[in-house]
């Protein structure tokens, strides 16, 4: 079937598959900064507030620069602020469509902020582009040309640049992506819908996932990544679907593996990096040796890159072409999210 071309169109009639397959193009967004004059304040900490596909590229930052960011470094998917903001405090609104209810809630709150701390907003528009060119806040562009869960390469280099603009990072952080667009073009082109099952992994993995709950699992570096296969597959392939990383599976979900009955329709996938340290790497081999037989055995996805950041992008590509696919194999379209935005109108 995903080598029929005529089913790829009649069930993918917005395209996902073409976006997904020019997501690299977005590893080179230069994005301008508007408004990007600051007063120069020592930043003591950040604070991201997002949802969703718009506050993944905050948690991949957190994992990607490690302990090369000197600040603390928080992501609230809420609609409020934490207790700690104060004047050093750096404080950013990342919502794709610019509406995003709980974001708007956060961003209001750190204007009104008695505190005053340093703002900036990352969005296509909408009410967050509105409250910022009102304010003269620092904002970044985001283009308006896909869904926000396929957008967060666009909000990552966004993100990295206002970091950059404040100081907290420096320009070879951006230059790293950079370097990754064309690596990222060619694995990509493996997955495309032109290329046939027998040469193509995302088929492949679709086709053995289709029919089945997927349980997501990385080390604790990776973990956004497994995140975004969970929330991938949620909206590309309309399943439910979880995840959940190591070293804190071991400590509690290792046991909920253990209990009656045997057969359970899940599929596992262990999203595996040599970059994790070397007690996690161990963790995803003994697991699946001591839950054998009480678990589906884990089928590993051996994250390809020299990088870190290459190994993030990789993933996260791979877990859209995969989990369209299953979209396709479920007969759904994989574009669509209406019952979302009929949920969001009806709580508005």
């Amino acid at each position: 079937m995903l080598d029929d071309v005529n089913v790829l169109k009649q069930r993918d009639p917005e395209d996902a598959l073409g976006v997904a397959a020019r997501l690299y193009e977005q590893v080179s967004y230069n994005c301008e900064l508007v408004d990007a004059e600051h007063d120069g304040r020592e930043i003591k900490d950040v604070v991201v507030a997002g949802m969703g596909g718009s506050a993944l590229a905050a948690d991949v930052v957190k994992a990607f620069l490690g302990d090369r960011l000197k600040v603390p470094f928080d992501v609230v998917k809420s609609y409020t602020l934490p207790k700690y903001v104060q004047h050093n405090t750096l404080v950013i609104a990342s919502s794709h469509s610019g509406n995003t209810e709980e974001t708007i809630s956060c961003f209001t709150e750190a204007i009104e902020h008695r505190h005053n701390p340093q703002l900036a907003v990352i969005s296509t528009g909408g009410t967050l582009q509105e409250m910022a060119a009102a304010h003269r806040i620092m904002y970044g562009k985001i283009p308006h040309d896909t869904q926000p869960r396929m957008g967060m390469i666009y909000n990552l280099r966004v993100l990295l640049k206002i970091l950059i603009a404040y100081g907290l990072v420096t320009h070879d952080v951006y230059d790293e992506l950079d370097s990754a667009a064309d690596w990222l073009h060619h694995e990509s082109d493996g997955w495309t819908k032109e290329m046939p099952t027998t040469h193509n992994y995302a088929k492949q993995l679709a086709l053995t996932a289709v029919g089945k709950t997927p349980v997501f699992y990385a080390g604790n570096l990776m973990a956004p990544v497994a995140y975004k296969w969970k929330i991938s597959w949620n909206e590309n392939a309309k399943n439910v679907a979880f995840w959940n990383y190591y070293p804190e599976f071991n400590h509690n979900e290792f046991l909920g593996w253990t209990s009656h009955p045997v057969e359970k329709p899940f599929v596992v996938f262990d999203l595996v990096s040599e970059f994790e340290h070397p007690q996690i790497l161990k963790r995803f081999a003994l697991s699946d040796k001591l839950l054998s037989g009480r678990r589906p055995k884990a089928n590993e996805v051996s994250l390809a890159g020299d990088t870190v950041m290459k190994q993030i992008l990789w993933g996260c590509v791979l877990a859209d072409f995969v989990s369209i696919y299953v979209g396709i194999l479920n007969g759904v379209d994989p574009t669509q999210v209406d019952l979302i935005e009929k949920f969001k109108k009806e709580l508005s």
